[in-house]
């Protein structure tokens, strides 16, 4: 499904189309409510970590489901990633593939017995925080500081699948981006669940001597939030003057790669995209583009460390 947010849900508080939609939200209300109630599995044999979001897309849980990847292996565990086979999330799953070891499958329960029958000690599922089957070892949300809770209603009247109450239910929350409201935001988490453990992130340019400062740049990108890409670019003086929006998992056709590549003639600028994108391109197309490669930095990477020592072993 391509899906583009509708703007009123990222204003600060409900507009007029934002109330229209309130009835619609009780489906929703109805269906996390018999999530809640039903009794979920617990396995002794592993442990489970989800990494997931209650604002609808955009909130950066593939890079820090490598992340936490990285750290575990490091710490002497047996890990693996995990994600829910999405036909429309073949750019999520590629990009598991290719950075972590992963397992990819229809039921999150099965990717579990697998990484039990494969002797790991700890798998790590992208997304899947609203799972009516498994009670996760560690929860983890992420949020971007910029959207936070956007309007803070509910889907379809704002962008929340569940209401921000439910912290209380969660092990941490994940903040990544600038400090535009850090305190702010820290202060509501807090009243909510003052157990909970925050950490704030943010994204590093790995290839920054690759791009070239006195040229233009045409961006293209089908990601959740895509004015995450744009803005690193931005503060690191890249010259970036056309942007191209695509939906979110957008599978990249020809007609799409022609336009881009006429726009970029037209303007005399070079192309340059997400590395969640640029897996999407066919090799042809991938050897005149180039793509953003990132790191995602934790602020308190030891905090977090000796957090996931608690958790974990």
């Amino acid at each position: 499904m391509k899906f583009k947010k509708p703007f009123f849900w990222d204003l600060k508080k409900p507009n007029f189309f934002s109330y229209l939609l309130i009835p619609f939200t009780i489906l929703v209300i109805i269906n996390n409510f018999f999530l809640n109630i039903q009794k979920k599995k617990k396995f002794s044999k592993i442990k489970t970590i989800c990494v997931g979001n209650i604002y609808l897309g955009g909130t950066g849980k593939t890079p820090l489901t490598i992340k936490l990847f990285n750290i575990i292996r490091k710490m002497d565990l047996e890990v693996i990633t995990a994600k829910k086979f999405y036909s429309n999330q073949i750019d999520e799953q590629t990009l598991l593939q290719t950075k972590t070891k992963t397992i990819v499958t229809k039921e999150r329960e099965d990717a579990i017995n697998q990484a039990i029958n494969s002797s790991n000690q700890v798998i790590i599922f992208d997304d899947g925080l609203q799972e009516k089957k498994i009670d996760y070892d560690l929860k983890i949300v992420c949020f971007k500081k910029k959207n936070w809770i956007g309007n803070g209603q509910l889907i379809p009247s704002g962008p929340l699948r569940e209401k921000i109450e439910n912290l209380k239910n969660y092990d941490a929350v994940f903040l990544n981006g600038k400090d535009h409201n850090s305190n702010e935001i820290r202060e509501t988490i807090y009243k909510l669940n003052p157990q909970i453990e925050i950490f704030e992130t943010n994204y590093e340019i790995r290839n920054f001597g690759e791009l070239n400062k006195n040229s233009n740049y045409l961006i293209f990108s089908g990601i959740g939030d895509p004015s995450s890409f744009k803005e690193i670019l931005l503060d690191n003086n890249v010259n970036v003057i056309k942007e191209i929006i695509f939906p979110d998992h957008h599978m990249y056709e020809k007609k799409d790669v022609k336009n881009i590549f006429e726009d970029a003639n037209r303007l005399n600028a070079k192309i340059l995209t997400t590395e969640k994108d640029f897996i999407k391109l066919s090799d042809h197309d991938a050897e005149k583009i180039n793509f953003l490669k990132i790191d995602l930095k934790i602020t308190e990477e030891e905090k977090l460390i000796n957090f996931l020592n608690d958790k974990l072993c």
